[in-house]
């Protein structure tokens, strides 16, 4: 396993790849994309919602993996339009540590260095049905995953658990609007530097640079 250096150059290319700037060293990638030749490759993987053009599949072979409400309709990220993942029990971690474990296995054999499992934080949106707890020990199995296949795993946002980084097994951290919302220093401090950050705004961009 190969950790990403400090304080490189990072791009994020999850939508679609495109030919890099020069000076950047680290990049993330969809999962179903090609790596970067020579580069420090991150493979993301969207592991605890769906993607929305993947919800009849699931709906169709893991339906109860589905996290649904009292009425039994599904949970959703109503900003992304994905569902939320059950991570509530530990067989339903266990088998969907099985399925993303496939999707992560397969970023090892394409090339990758790293994997970044993205929605860490779906708990918050999941009306108290998850727990930070629940999506921890989801994380945990992906760590192991991860691990074994070779690869590095960065912890996605969700600041709420940096204190348990070491026992999830969280090797970096990518972290979006970390300078927006004034959390970069604390991915820094627990990353020591490994921290790849996305800004959106000129104010979050001109934070994180500070």
């Amino acid at each position: 396993m190969t950790l990403p250096t400090a304080n490189e150059q990072f791009d994020y290319q999850i939508g679609s790849a495109y030919t890099l700037p020069k000076n950047v060293r680290v990049v993330s990638r969809d999962r179903t994309a090609k790596p970067a030749a020579g580069l420090y490759n991150i493979c993301y993987v969207n592991a605890f919602q769906t993607q929305p053009d993947a919800l009849d599949w699931w709906e169709k072979n893991q339906p109860d993996l589905l996290l649904r409400d009292g009425s039994g309709a599904p949970v959703q990220d109503e900003d992304w339009g994905e569902v939320l993942l059950d991570t509530s029990t530990a067989g339903k971690r266990e088998r969907l540590a099985q399925i993303v474990g496939g999707w992560i296995d397969g970023c090892a054999k394409s090339g990758f260095q790293a994997v970044e499992p993205d929605n860490l934080d779906s708990y918050e949106r999941s009306d108290g049905l998850l727990t930070k707890q629940h999506n921890a020990a989801f994380a945990r199995l992906l760590a192991q995953r991860s691990h074994a296949a070779g690869l590095a795993i960065g912890q996605k946002n969700t600041t709420a658990l940096l204190p348990e980084r070491k026992t999830i097994g969280f090797d970096f951290a990518v972290a979006e609007e970390c300078g927006q919302y004034e959390e970069c220093e604390e991915y820094a401090a627990a990353y020591e530097n490994r921290v790849y950050v996305i800004e959106y705004t000129d104010t979050g961009y001109g934070r994180a640079c500070a």
